[in-house]
């Protein structure tokens, strides 16, 4: 089988972002059909100072080997993706991701976590967000780092 090298992943640009929350609407949307946001959605938006920072998973694939049960697969594309059928609610997941993208919602048992749809993309009205295409052994690279690895 072969092993995707790149992945899209969300790239946030904060001088854009006024902080409206229309990306988690439009995210929640996506997982829970509803446009709650907030524990519903895998993107998250803090305010950070007098900016905003964005919280969501960037694909690296850590997650992959700690799932006790394999409900975490690499697509052909690079996307992560939990089976829902395959996940026994365990959040061994949610507890080891390194960045804190995958996501614990008390509407359902099975955690969830950005799947690089692109719908906050569209729904922001800034135009903060894009996909970008990036290798995954540099998400790897840099997320390894950060943990001192």
């Amino acid at each position: 089988m072969d092993h995707p090298t790149t992945v899209k992943i969300l790239k946030f640009h904060a001088e854009k972002c006024k902080g409206c929350l229309e990306c988690e609407k439009a995210c929640s949307k996506v997982h829970f059909k509803t446009n709650e946001g907030g524990d519903k959605s895998a993107i998250h938006i803090h305010k950070a100072g007098k900016s905003y920072e964005m919280q969501v998973c960037n694909q690296c694939g850590l997650c992959i080997d700690m799932c006790p049960v394999g409900a975490l697969t690499r697509r052909k594309n690079g996307i992560v993706i939990l089976d829902k059928n395959t996940c026994i609610g365990c959040q061994a997941c949610v507890g080891f991701c390194p960045i804190d993208a995958m996501v614990k919602s008390d509407a359902r048992l099975e955690p969830f976590k950005c799947i690089s749809c692109g719908a906050c993309v569209r729904a922001c009205p800034e135009k903060a967000l894009e996909l970008v295409e990036v290798k995954i052994d540099d998400i790897k690279e840099i997320v390894y780092h950060k943990q001192g690895a």
